[in-house]
């Protein structure tokens, strides 16, 4: 996904032009890996740009510094109103929206807590995040060999910048060998989730999904999919998934913020299904597309208007 630059970012509570937003050589985030973020999508509903789910991204990404015992320094409503007055000042339609909390520069060494925090909110525009086709089509993905942390090593659930090298090390390898993603396994053996990515299964018409204990991050478009599901009147489980039922599953798709609702059509060259979107992931993803574009009514509350 490319970054084309828009016009302002917001940093520190104030909106800069997109070209001084900088930072020195010398902070602890470029070091040590010290930054928790956030990816929200903002949808064009009939002409108005609407944030999806932003209090609970927002709520999720003060969960993360309050593991990492980074004080934010606002409050949530704060970082929400920054959210929608960046998205507003960069006119755009739809758009992906990251809040970056971070250790600035203070000192050299693991301990970060000498270090200011800082704020930031950057957008830009986004498409479909594994490919326009795949929405319809699919992807080809594998089993990585690369694992999840283990809840001692790392806290699956924060969304801390650091921890991403991992996710890296999956979507390279997947990419190298000719994949458009990887799935990784827990510390068990057990499926866990793609390089940025929740997984869902779907076995005779019931949706099995890697529950937090498999070293997952509590996916918010995870949520939602689970309760569209439920809206559509389908039994879903959170339970341990063994890697041999990728490969007899009758559907598999990932959810996520810049995956939406994607199908897998193939883990490791053997075909999920009949080789393309299954009809209870198509259901699904009708579902989630009519309310983000506007064409259903946003029962569950999930948008915030730019206004």
């Amino acid at each position: 996904m490319a970054i084309e630059p828009t016009e302002k970012i917001w940093l520190d509570g104030r909106l800069i032009p997109w070209d001084q937003a900088n930072v020195h050589l010398s902070v602890h985030a470029l070091h040590y890996g010290s930054s928790v973020f956030e990816g929200i999508r903002a949808y064009d509903v009939k002409g108005t740009p609407s944030i999806f789910c932003l209090t609970d991204h927002i709520r999720r990404l003060f969960d993360s510094c309050k593991v990492y015992r980074m004080d934010v320094g606002y409050t949530a409503a704060a970082i929400e109103q920054a959210c929608l007055d960046t998205v507003r000042a960069n006119e755009l339609a739809s758009a992906y929206v990251r809040p970056l909390v971070f250790r600035g520069s203070g000192t050299i060494g693991v301990d970060p807590r000498p270090c200011p925090v800082h704020v930031g909110v950057m957008t830009i525009s986004m498409g479909r995040y594994l490919g326009p086709e795949a929405i319809e089509q699919g992807v080809d993905v594998c089993v990585s060999s690369w694992g999840r942390m283990a809840h001692n090593t790392f806290p699956a659930n924060a969304k801390i910048g650091g921890q991403y090298i991992n996710s890296q090390l999956i979507k390279m390898e997947a990419l190298e060998n000719g994949y458009e993603e990887g799935i990784a396994m827990d510390s068990n053996g057990f499926v866990s989730e793609g390089s940025g990515e929740n997984i869902f299964l779907i076995r005779d018409n019931v949706i099995l999904t890697p529950p937090l204990a498999s070293s997952i991050l509590r996916g918010i478009t995870r949520q939602c999919v689970m309760t569209l599901a439920g809206d559509l009147g389908y039994t879903v489980k959170e339970e341990f998934i063994p890697r041999e039922m990728l490969y007899v599953a009758d559907e598999l798709f990932f959810t996520g913020t810049a995956a939406e609702v994607t199908p897998i059509r193939s883990v490791d060259r053997i075909q999920v299904g009949a080789g393309r979107r299954g009809p209870i992931t198509e259901a699904l993803q009708t579902a989630f597309f009519d309310i983000v574009s506007g064409d259903a009514p946003d029962r569950h509350g999930w948008l915030t208007s730019v206004v």
